[in-house]
């Protein structure tokens, strides 16, 4: 079901619309212990067709969100469009990387310090803090070094390396590159505006944990955008060549979108050119499926990981993107189990039928 917004409402009636307990977010997974069900997470998803026809919506799709590090696709456009991506050589990886949240493993940060250093800059002209590796044995190795986290281990290095990419090549200011006024964030938000043929200039501003704008947008809009990210036949040809060569990148270095064992890089594995999936904070989660010609976007209302990945691999597996033997390898791997911390096996995370199609 969709909630439309109320006619004549102002933002802080809306806002209080969708916060409103009524707001029919259907309860999207389970999780169990026992013989009981324990928790529940309550997920809003729309997915679009490129034209911006809703094929399918549970909640309220009008709901704007910020859909944080998984529109990381969508932005990379930008470093391929300009002709940056070109100018510096970057190769698949380096592509990949633009789109990703990552781990910190030295598959990304040895990726990520050379690339920078092409550009004739250093790990401090990133605007984004230092981190420790989400990857546990990566984080073991600088503690037992006695090394500090660098900017380059944050989680969104390689994005910011895109972003710089593209000021570098475009003779913009490299110091400042994060402000809402620089011109690389200017064109990230034009270019979300014209992938979801919407209006943002009155939209919700914030700020991300990598010190980037983020913008409120409705989750149709966003998987609307994610649509044309799939199926880019009515996009120029300059745009409709950068989201091929995105999709391409992506599925070549499934573990550089993410990191070893996670959800993202996991299921990219499987589905390949099939589907461009990509997580994003506070339970968001978009996918581009270039074979169907469609793109998702979720978001769990608490603001979970498990929930958004269970959800997400339900779709998948409903959409057929994933097999039943592909969803279930991954559902094993890094969804379904919910062990103690002896190794028990103690209850399971697991889609509901309010979702289903």
């Amino acid at each position: 079901m969709t909630i439309e917004t109320p006619v004549g409402a102002t933002s802080s009636e809306v806002e209080r619309v969708y916060l409103d307990e009524t707001d029919p977010a259907p309860i999207a997974v389970e999780v169990t212990r026992g013989g009981m069900v324990e928790s529940v997470h309550r997920a809003i998803v729309a997915i679009s067709d490129a034209k911006g026809r809703l094929v399918h919506g549970w909640g309220a799709i009008d709901r704007p969100i910020y859909a944080r590090s998984a529109i990381k696709p969508l932005q990379a456009l930008a470093v391929i469009e300009t002709g940056a991506a070109d100018a510096y050589e970057l190769g698949e990886d380096e592509i990949t990387l633009c789109c990703a949240s990552h781990r910190a493993e030295p598959i990304h940060v040895d990726r990520v310090l050379p690339w920078i250093a092409r550009l004739g800059l250093g790990v401090d002209d990133f605007e984004c803090g230092p981190q420790m590796p989400g990857h546990e044995a990566s984080a073991h190795a600088l503690i037992s070094a006695g090394i500090a986290p660098s900017r380059a281990h944050n989680n969104c290095s390689g994005k910011h390396s895109g972003m710089l990419t593209t000021a570098v090549h475009m003779g913009e200011p490299v110091k400042g590159y994060t402000s809402p006024d620089h011109p690389v964030q200017r064109r990230l938000i034009t270019l979300m505006e014209e992938m979801g043929e919407v209006d943002l200039s009155a939209t919700a501003r914030g700020v991300d944990g990598c010190g980037i704008p983020v913008f409120g947008a409705p989750l149709k809009v966003i998987a609307h955008a994610m649509a044309k990210l799939a199926d880019p036949s009515g996009l120029s040809e300059t745009r409709a060549a950068a989201a091929r060569r995105i999709v391409k990148a992506c599925a070549a270095h499934p573990n550089l979108i993410s990191g070893t064992g996670t959800f993202n890089s996991l299921t990219l594995a499987e589905t390949g050119t099939r589907g461009l999936l990509k997580g994003g904070a506070e339970g968001v989660y978009t996918a581009a499926l270039p074979e169907l010609g469609l793109g998702v976007c979720l978001k769990v209302d608490d603001g979970s990981g498990r929930g958004s990945s269970a959800a997400m691999l339900a779709i998948l597996r409903h959409l057929g993107v994933l097999d039943e033997a592909a969803a279930e390898r991954v559902n094993k791997a890094v969804v379904r189990d919910v062990r103690n911390w002896a190794g028990t096996l103690v209850g399971e995370v697991r889609a509901t039928s309010a979702i289903a199609f």
